[in-house]
């Protein structure tokens, strides 16, 4: 009895000294991170910004080697047999939320005057109207759209696929190029896309929303929904189409968001 009442206080003594040890470690491991990490914050927001007036701009320039050097990585190890899951009709949702009318507040804009217009080599120009379009068969998709905001929900589309419209139309020459531009027909919005993204196999141009012509605050009568990307590359009322080797202007990149913007 005498032994073990006196290793009780021992072994009591023993489970203290860890107890404080690993509070010690623990807290200084935790003090040396905040440090390091309040310090590189620090660094990143007394780091110069790139300069405005390029294809992007706006944000501080180590981020944005940041972000094109995981621009590369994504691009390396895309694959379009890669295809994000997709749901039944019936998950859709009914009211389908609208984020943005940048390039869509064109008072005079006319549903019945609207054209498509592609551009090709030495400026010559392919024009084709809505119903040109939805000649071809027609792709149905319902997936979940993701912002940039943060916010997702189930949407239910359908139009052409873009590598389709592509092959229907004869630009599959076009293809060679490493890049794809698409503007508003009033010009004020307009995202540039790998060319890899744009011909994946669930990327289209859509003309319908939950069965019915897209409304005019979602794009009418022509949109892209490109599932691989976030919502701000998904524009809306296209008017013009061209190809390029460089990277053709992005409303969102000139203001400092992600040029890829791939999910």
């Amino acid at each position: 009895m005498e032994n073990s009442q006196e290793e009780k206080p021992k072994e009591i003594q023993s489970l203290d000294q860890k107890i404080k040890r690993r509070n010690f470690i623990s807290f200084t491991t935790f003090f040396v991170l905040g440090g390091a990490g309040l310090g590189a914050w620090k660094w990143l927001l007394n780091s110069p910004i790139e300069p405005s007036g390029g294809i992007t701009g706006g944000t501080r320039v180590p981020l944005r080697r940041a972000l094109n050097t995981t621009e590369l990585a994504f691009r390396r190890f895309f694959s379009p047999n890669h295809l994000v899951k997709t749901y039944p009709k019936s998950m859709a949702a009914k009211k389908v939320r609208q984020n943005s009318d940048i390039g869509l507040d064109d008072k005079s804009f006319s549903l019945e005057n609207w054209k498509l217009s592609v551009e090709k080599e030495n400026k010559n120009f392919l024009t084709l109207g809505i119903d040109e379009i939805k000649a071809f068969p027609k792709t149905e998709i319902v997936f979940d759209f993701k912002c940039v905001e943060g916010w997702d929900q189930i949407q239910y589309w359908g139009g052409i696929r873009f590598i389709d419209f592509i092959e229907h139309f004869k630009l599959s020459d076009y293809t060679q190029y490493k890049y794809v531009g698409m503007e508003t027909p009033d010009k004020n919005y307009y995202v540039g896309l790998d060319m890899e993204s744009a011909l994946h196999p669930q990327t289209i141009l859509a003309y319908e929303m939950n069965g019915k012509p897209i409304p005019m605050n979602h794009g009418a009568p022509l949109r892209l929904i490109i599932p691989v990307k976030y919502g701000i590359k998904n524009i809306k009322r296209i008017g013009k189409i061209s190809f390029s080797n460089e990277r053709p202007r992005d409303y969102w990149a000139e203001s400092g968001y992600d040029y890829y913007s791939g999910l």
